[in-house]
Parts: structure tokens; C-alpha cells; sequence
């Protein structure tokens, strides 16, 4: 058997394989958001880029200190994207002279980038053991270190590029944003909403929370109004303000099905470093493939047969070739 003829069958067999199973397979719909769904709003236009959060999530996280790029040697923890050691950063968008917040010409503008809870999470499809979990009333994404086996799949799947693998650790694993689920037992919540002072990253439902964000866009710029801070419904703590002019974009409320994370901004998200992605969620489109080929075990089945076609008809010729030389001598 030579390498063509293998791969000619091999491709023969898959293709049959997924010809008979296309006919049947269905889609699979993205998932939907748990009623009860916790998340969080960060809006951009609120933000000052103090930093309280990424200094309070590391205290809540026991995470050490990260100093950047060329601080080699530095006490000064300043992370410069999230990591194994960092799992909230603010980052700084800048245009041409920079006078203008909140602008996308010769302005500039804070951004937060941690894990976005999607609720159709690819990090969890791609999962082989279960070690990411999206809590069914929540609707949190989790790591359970104990079950992870270091495949980092997972790091691989998320489009937005937050699971991220410790490799600089004698035990290496996962770390992401976890929105400060153990800290719950004990009344509190996430770490980095609760230190805001500005209200930039508010906790609450996400369904209080998009009551907010229709507030938020129904108001007309400059004109004076309250921002809540802390945790939605939890408290009455507010900053007064003036209303905001946004791109007419909520990040988080489509992408992918939706996420948990939602973002206001007056800067286009592509420039604050935020992919532009399809409705339909990634998992739900690998799921599907996956059943239509493997659903009745019809591809192992189908590239099994063709791989014995193959084995039978090579045998067949090698029994000819034998019977012409016995026959020669």
C-alpha cells in the first residue's frame, strides 16, 4: 500500500462518513443565560484607570506581583496583560495627542480585560475532563484545578484569549477570573467592582445590569445623572455624573451568544483590543460537527471499513502475484 493509495481511501471514507451523517445531524443552538446570572458592567467612560481593581482582585486571589516588560528586578506591580499571576488588567487605548477621553481621534481610553463568562463558553466545550464548569444558576465560568490534566485546550478555544497556563511553576495550571465566588460565603463579591470608586465596573444580575445599560443609552449626553457603584440593588451608593456618548455598541450583549461581562464605551471596541465576532457561539458550531461526525460512531466506522477495503484488495493482489510466479517456474 502506498501513501497515495492510503490517503486517497482514507479521504474516500471520511467524506462517505460525513455525507451519511450530515443528512440527519441538527445544529446545536447556543446556550442560554441562566435566569439568575450574575456578571458585570464596566463601563469605559467611567473609568480613570486608577488600577484599584487589578490591585484589589490580586489581594482576593492571593496573586503575587508581576512587574512589566524591561522591570526586571522592580518591587512596582505593573502587570501588562493578564496572566498566570494576573487575572484583571486595565489597559489604555491612545490616539495622536491624547487630549480627548473617550474619543477615537487624538483621545484615548481605559479598558478592562479579564475573563467575560460567555454563556456558551468554548473553554468549557473544549474541556475533555470537565475541569471548566459554567454553574448552572450563576452562570459563572470555574477551574477546578483538581481535575485539570494540563491539556490547555481550553487556552486554545477562548476567542478572547483568558485562560492562561502558569508554565513558570513546579505545578503549573489554569488561573482566570472566577468573579470572586468564594468570597459569596461571606456576603461579599467581586473583588473589583466593590473597591471601584468611580462605578466603571458595577456587579449585580445580569439582568439588573441591562436594565442599567438601557438607562445608561437612553440618557442624553451631558445631561446629569447617578452611576451606582459597587454592587447593583446591594446598596445605595452612587457617583453623580453627566451622561456619556457611546458607541452605539454593547460588547458582550451578542458576541458568541452573549456574555456576562458587558462593556459600554465611547471608543470602538475593535481599537480597545476587542475582537469582532458572530452571533453564533463557537462551541455550538464545533458540537455540532462533532456530533454529525461521531454521532452512532458512523467516521471511526466508515474509515475502519475503508481502511479493510483497502487491506483485502491489497492481499487479493499479492495472492496473483504468487500464483504468476509458481505459475512461471
Amino acid at each position: 500500500m502506498d501513501r497515495r493509495s492510503f490517503l486517497r481511501t482514507a479521504g474516500t471514507a471520511a467524506a462517505v462518513a460525513a455525507g451519511a451523517a450530515a443528512g440527519p445531524a441538527c445544529a446545536r443552538d447556543n446556550k442560554t443565560l441562566p435566569p439568575d446570572a450574575v456578571g458585570l458592567l464596566f463601563d469605559s467612560t467611567l473609568c480613570v484607570g486608577c488600577k484599584a481593581c487589578v490591585a484589589a482582585c490580586k489581594d482576593a486571589n492571593g496573586m503575587p506581583p508581576e512587574p512589566g516588560a524591561g522591570a526586571d528586578g522592580a518591587l512596582w506591580d505593573s502587570p501588562l496583560d493578564i496572566s498566570g499571576r494576573t487575572l484583571n488588567v486595565i489597559k489604555v487605548y491612545r490616539h495622536g495627542n491624547a487630549k480627548h477621553k473617550d474619543r477615537a481621534e487624538n483621545g484615548f481610553a481605559f479598558v478592562k480585560k479579564s475573563c467575560l463568562h460567555c454563556v456558551d463558553p468554548s473553554c468549557v466545550s473544549a474541556c475533555p475532563v470537565s475541569a471548566m464548569t459554567k454553574d448552572a444558576k450563576t452562570g459563572v465560568v470555574s477551574y477546578d484545578k483538581d481535575a485539570c490534566i494540563g491539556c490547555r485546550y481550553c487556552v486554545a478555544a477562548c476567542p478572547f484569549g483568558v485562560p492562561r497556563f502558569t508554565y513558570d511553576t513546579p505545578i503549573p495550571q489554569i488561573n482566570k477570573c472566577q468573579l470572586c465566588r468564594h468570597r459569596w460565603a461571606d456576603g461579599k463579591y467581586a473583588a473589583c467592582a466593590e473597591v471601584c470608586p468611580t462605578g466603571a465596573t458595577l456587579f449585580g444580575t445580569v439582568a439588573d445590569l441591562k436594565q442599567e445599560i438601557a438607562r445608561r443609552r437612553a440618557l442624553k449626553p451631558g445631561t446629569p445623572t447617578d452611576y451606582p457603584r459597587g454592587r447593583l440593588g446591594g446598596n445605595d451608593e452612587s457617583t453623580p455624573g453627566v451622561a456619556a456618548t457611546y458607541v452605539d455598541h454593547v460588547y458582550g450583549e451578542k458576541e458568541l451568544g452573549g456574555t456576562q461581562l458587558m462593556m459600554l464605551s465611547g471608543v470602538p471596541f475593535e481599537k480597545l483590543g476587542y475582537p469582532t465576532l458572530p452571533e453564533r457561539s463557537y462551541a455550538a458550531d464545533s458540537e455540532t460537527v462533532q456530533t454529525a461526525l461521531y454521532g452512532g460512531m458512523v467516521l471511526p466506522i466508515a474509515f475502519l471499513g475503508g481502511l479493510t477495503w483497502l487491506a483485502k484488495r491489497n492481499v487479493k493482489n499479492d495472492e496473483h502475484e504468487d500464483e504468476g510466479d509458481r505459475d512461471g517456474e
